[in-house]
């Protein structure tokens, strides 16, 4: 399994992102390098806006742990095609690649929820945020295995 590395500024600036967006999810980039064995170098996150709203959630498809009645920030994210786009152009022209998205689970632990799971892109790292009243409570990394299910993945702070 691969590892992602990052420093203490990265590490506090996803926990700050996430407690300032508190009760609402927050999600962003993590922008990197990946060498030949699959490990992550985190360089830069772009904390994005979380652009779920009505409309975006018509555009996925309904799985069986979507409850009509919370399909909030308070409980999903998406990232625009838009953000995604931008960043990749401008991470090209710098020799970076998107290498991870990091989200915040407002009052819910740092696990996957099989939302998470159904669309996860199986090359990236997952960092969830688990703040509890505001506060935050822990922060897990995750990616996806061979059978698209989520494992723990290593995180090293330098």
């Amino acid at each position: 399994m691969a590892t992602l590395t990052l420093s203490q500024q990265h590490f506090q600036a996803m926990i700050t992102h996430a407690k300032q967006t508190y009760p609402h999810e927050c999600c962003g980039l993590m922008m990197g390098k990946i060498n030949e064995n699959g490990d992550k170098q985190l360089v830069e996150i772009i904390p994005t806006k979380n652009a779920w709203n009505a409309e975006t959630s018509q555009n996925f498809e309904v799985i069986e742990t979507l409850q009509k009645t919370v399909m909030t920030t308070e409980h999903y994210f998406t990232i625009s095609p838009q953000e995604m786009l931008k960043a990749q152009k401008e991470g090209r022209d710098r020799n970076l690649v998107i290498i991870g998205i990091y989200h915040s689970h407002p009052d819910h632990p740092a696990i996957p929820s099989e939302f998470d799971r159904v669309y996860a892109w199986s090359d990236y790292s997952y960092v969830i945020i688990s703040v509890e009243k505001g506060k935050a409570t822990d922060l897990q990394n995750w990616s996806l295995d061979h059978d698209h299910q989520f494992q723990p993945e290593e995180l090293i702070r330098i």
